[in-house]
């Protein structure tokens, strides 16, 4: 908000004054655009951040505002950057962000991609052009990228998870390896932050409990009605597991379709999601409430 400063003192200044706070009263929808809504969150306020944000040139979610189409790599890495910046502002001192983020290839400056007949999704009517350095066909590796970026602007990157989707969906190429994962990032705000290793521990092959391992086998669950990618429940709930105790905030400031909402209503925590597009706060709003939950939706200005 830009407000006037005393015409006596400074005639010709403006200052920037940050709204008030929004209060958390038990679980919470926000819509709205989540760098907005985030500034307005209050400080220290949620335990655990759980989200996957739209990939980049590889969705068009039919929304002006949204994250992932931004015609240069740079620029979507920035804007993700300024969230989860402002993401760590809301998360406690001892608190972990676990970020899940897909990649993709160069578009060859093909301003278009074909539908798939196993995936009818994936068609595009605008791609963004080859970034500055890299070739056509070339991997980006933007999970990485944006990894660095985030350990660069002060996170702690903790660990590189390998989500194995045994019922990954098939490619068409002839030249490459099918590829059948996907990255899950363990960050932290703090060098020391809570983690329950003891509530995440996986059967060991002789018998008995081990400390979770890297790779994690978790098969994709579509969701009938909800927009096209969908987190899996066996996914997230080692994260919440991990990095929250009952009662704790877990934020998904990219909500989509409400599984993180839906997983934290099973464990006992409460979820404070943001989402952009109406459509999918409707959605997430109906299945949250079939499940006897105290949601509010707040449309952020």
């Amino acid at each position: 908000m830009l407000t006037k400063a005393d015409s006596s003192t400074t005639p010709d200044v403006a200052r920037i004054t940050r709204p008030a706070p929004l209060v958390l009263r038990g679980a919470t929808i926000f819509a709205g655009d989540a760098l907005t809504v985030l500034r307005r969150l209050p400080s220290e306020s949620v335990r655990c951040i759980v989200t996957s944000p739209p990939y980049w040139g590889l969705r068009d979610y039919g929304y002006d505002e949204q994250i992932g189409l931004e015609a240069t790599l740079s620029q979507f890495l920035h804007r993700l950057v300024a969230v989860f910046a402002e993401s760590k502002r809301v998360l406690t001192d001892d608190g972990t962000l676990w970020l899940n983020i897909g990649d993709g290839y160069t578009s060859g400056n093909r301003g278009w991609r074909a539908p798939d007949k196993k995936n009818p999704a994936r068609a595009m009517d605008v791609r963004p052009d080859t970034p500055e350095g890299l070739k056509p066909k070339d991997l980006i590796g933007v999970p990485w990228r944006l990894a660095f970026a985030l350990q660069e602007d002060g996170w702690y990157l903790r660990s590189d998870v390998v989500w194995n989707k045994p019922n990954a969906m098939p490619e068409s190429v002839k030249d490459r390896p099918a590829r059948s994962h996907e990255y899950l990032f363990m960050l932290s705000k703090s060098e020391r932050y809570f983690y329950d290793w003891r509530a995440v521990r996986e059967p060991a092959d002789g018998g008995g409990l081990r400390n979770r391992r890297s790779v994690w086998h978790v098969n994709t669950k579509p969701f009938a009605g909800a927009h096209f990618a969908t987190f899996p429940p066996d996914l997230i709930r080692p994260c919440i597991l991990a990095s929250t105790e009952p009662g704790d905030y877990v934020l998904d400031p990219f909500f989509g379709s409400g599984t993180v909402g839906i997983t934290c209503q099973e464990e006992n925590r409460q979820y404070v999601g943001i989402e952009l597009n109406p459509d999918y706060v409707a959605l997430a709003a109906l299945r949250l409430q079939g499940q006897n939950s105290n949601v509010i939706k707040i449309a952020a200005t």
